[in-house]
C-alpha cells in the first residue's frame, strides 16, 4: 500500500512527532511524509520518503505566516507548495491520503489542501482505483473564536472530502465534545485510537545517566519547551532555581532549548551551564531521556505529556498561556499519573526551587508512577487502517 501523509507544524514540533510515530507503524508500505515547517534533526526510518514543501511558519506574533526562504515571497512560496503537491499525488497514486490536523486547523492552508481533495474526489468517481482521505487528529482544540463559523466550515469539509476521522486520545479521559459541539453532523465514521507516544528503551537508562554524569546517588531533572518558539523564560527561571534547591549538590540539570529558540534566549539560556547544568539544543531520544529522568519540567503540549506518561516520570507542567488547550489537557489528566501543575506565577527561581524540591523528595519514597491511560495510538491507528483496505 502506498501512503501519502501531510504533516504541516507551524510553531512547535509535536505534530511533526505525532504524526511520525504513526508513520512508523507503517514499515511494510510505501510512505511519503510531506512536511511544510521548519527543518527537525531527526533521522527518519529509510523506509519514509520526506518531501519538505517550501517552509512556511508562524512570526513571533503567532498570528500570521512567515516564509522560511529568503527572498521569496509568502504567494511565490504558496505556488511552489500547490505544484509540488500536485505534482506527487499525480505521479504517486497513493492508497491512502492521512491529513495531520486539517481541516480542524491550517486553515491557512486551504489554499493547497482544498484544490488537491477535490481532485481526489473527482478522481474516485472516475476511476477503479481510488484514495481514501482520513483526518489525524488530536485530543483538544485551540479554542475558535467564532465557534459556530467555524465548526460548519469544519463538518462540511470532512463529510464532503474525507473517509474517516481518527482521534488520537482514550475517550475515557478526554473526548473530542469537550471542545467540539457539533460531532452529531459528522457523518464519517469516527475512530478513537488512544493517545500517541513512543515508549522509552528502559535498557538505555543506566546509559544516558552515565553520559550525563549522573550517579546513581544523584537526582537527573530534565527540562524542555518543545521547539522552542515559547517557553525560554521557564528554562530560564528552572537553570536560576537550582542555586535555591536544598540538595543542589547532587542535582544534575539538562536545559533543552530546542531548534526554534531565538539566538539572544539560546544564548542566555546556555549562560547558565555549570557544572550541574548542562545545556543542549535537542536531544533525538526524548523518551528514553525522560524514563532516566527523576523529573520533567515543561510545558503542557500533547506530546511531552505523552512522553512523561509513557516514561512513567514525574513532571511540572507550565501549560502555555495564550490559548486555554495545554490547561485543559492537564485539567483532564493530570489525576492519570504524576503531573503537576505549575502556575504562570510560579515560574520565579525561588518559588520553583521549592515545587521541584519537593517533588524529588516526594520520588525518593514512591515508585515511579504508572497510568490506566490507552497509549497505543500509534498501533491502533495502523490497526484500523489496515482492516479499511482488506478485502
Amino acid at each position: 500500500m502506498k501512503i501519502l501523509i501531510y504533516c504541516q507544524h507551524v510553531l512547535g514540533m509535536g505534530h511533526f512527532f505525532r504524526t511520525l510515530e504513526i508513520a512508523r507503524t507503517f514499515a511494510s508500505h510505501t510512505v511519503i511524509l510531506v512536511t511544510g515547517g521548519g527543518d527537525i534533526p531527526v533521522q527518519l526510518p529509510a523506509f519514509i520518503r520526506q518531501i519538505c514543501l517550501p517552509g512556511l511558519m508562524m512570526d513571533q506574533s503567532f498570528s500570521a505566516l512567515h516564509s522560511l526562504l529568503p527572498g521569496k515571497t509568502i504567494d511565490q512560496i504558496k505556488e511552489e507548495r500547490q505544484k509540488i503537491l500536485w505534482d506527487l499525488f499525480e505521479t504517486q497514486q497513493p492508497d491512502l491520503f492521512l491529513v495531520e490536523l486539517y481541516p480542524f486547523g491550517r486553515k491557512a492552508f486551504r489554499f493547497e489542501l482544498d484544490p488537491l481533495l477535490e481532485k481526489i474526489r473527482k478522481n474516485n468517481t472516475r476511476k477503479d482505483k481510488t484514495c481514501k482521505v482520513f483526518c489525524s487528529l488530536r485530543d483538544i482544540l485551540v479554542e475558535k473564536i467564532d465557534r459556530a463559523v467555524y465548526e460548519a466550515r469544519v463538518t462540511q469539509t470532512l463529510n464532503q472530502s474525507f473517509d474517516a476521522l481518527l482521534i488520537h486520545s482514550d475517550p475515557e479521559a478526554v473526548k473530542l465534545e469537550s471542545c467540539f459541539s457539533s460531532m452529531a453532523t459528522i457523518r464519517i465514521p469516527v475512530v478513537y485510537t488512544g493517545f500517541v507516544t513512543p515508549f522509552p528503551d528502559p535498557g538505555k537508562r543506566d546509559g544516558i545517566r552515565r553520559s550525563l554524569g549522573v550517579s546513581p546517588k544523584e537526582s537527573l531533572v530534565v527540562v524542555s519547551a518543545g521547539g522552542g518558539n515559547v517557553g525560554g523564560d521557564l528554562l530560564v527561571a528552572t537553570g536560576l532555581a537550582h542555586e535555591f534547591l536544598e540538595t543542589r549538590a547532587s542535582v544534575k540539570m539538562l536545559l533543552i532549548t530546542g531548534p526554534y529558540m531565538d539566538d539572544r534566549e539560546r544564548n542566555q539560556i546556555k549562560a547558565l551551564a555549570t557544572e550541574n547544568i548542562r545545556v543542549v539544543e535537542f536531544y533525538p531520544e526524548f523518551v528514553s531521556l525522560l524514563h532516566a529522568a527523576d523529573l520533567s519540567v515543561s510545558m503542557g503540549g500533547y506530546n511531552t505529556l505523552m512522553n512523561c506518561l509513557a516514561a512513567r516520570v514525574p513532571a511540572l507542567i507550565m501549560p502555555f498561556d495564550q490559548n486555554r488547550e495545554q490547561k485543559m489537557r492537564m485539567d483532564r489528566l493530570h489525576s492519570y499519573g504524576a503531573l503537576f501543575l505549575l502556575a504562570r506565577q510560579e515560574i520565579k527561581p525561588a518559588v520553583l526551587a521549592r515545587r521541584i524540591q519537593e517533588r524529588l523528595d516526594k520520588q525518593q519514597q514512591n515508585s515511579r508512577p504508572s497510568t490506566i491511560l490507552d497509549l497505543t495510538g500509534a498501533a491502533r491507528t495502523y490497526d484500523w487502517v489496515m482492516e479499511q483496505f482488506l478485502p
